[in-house]
């Protein structure tokens, strides 16, 4: 299965609990921190619920 990449670009200060659960379940706890995981519907998922704390990198 392909993999993608997945770099935070802002802060969870100041936001929803659900949110920051999101992000430390997709291993994203630190500004500008990369993760690579497998490119499945659940972490599509997870991407579109904090899409505007994350970026994909390719």
């Amino acid at each position: 299965m392909a993999k993608i990449k997945i770099k935070q670009t802002g802060s969870p200060i100041r936001r929803p609990e659900s949110q920051r659960k999101v992000l430390i379940g997709l291993g994203l706890n630190k500004m500008h921190r990369v993760v690579e995981h497998e490119d499945t519907p659940e972490i599509r998922g997870m991407i579109r619920t904090v899409h505007h704390m994350v970026e994909v990198v390719e």
